[in-house]
């Protein structure tokens, strides 16, 4: 992780809630080009099979304390 990508987490760590969702929308609507077809529909594919496998216990969920943690800690 660069250094200036940890700077800018770490200034977006205090907006308030508002700010920061804004800011997400920016930054993924910006990486928007073209959506391929059916992009959609295999999100909510792959997004139900996530769930029935926390449903069933066959994963357990992940904090995004963890994560979040975990990435920090992986890239100095």
């Amino acid at each position: 992780m660069s250094t200036n990508l940890k700077q800018v987490i770490k200034d977006a760590t205090a907006l308030s809630a508002d700010d920061k969702a804004m800011v997400a929308h920016c930054l993924i609507s910006s990486l928007e080009t073209r959506q391929d077809s059916g992009v959609d529909e295999a999100w909510a594919e792959l997004a139900e099979q996530r769930f029935k496998e926390l449903e069933s216990g066959k994963v357990k969920p992940v904090s995004w304390h963890d994560i979040k943690t975990a990435v920090m800690s992986k890239n100095g």
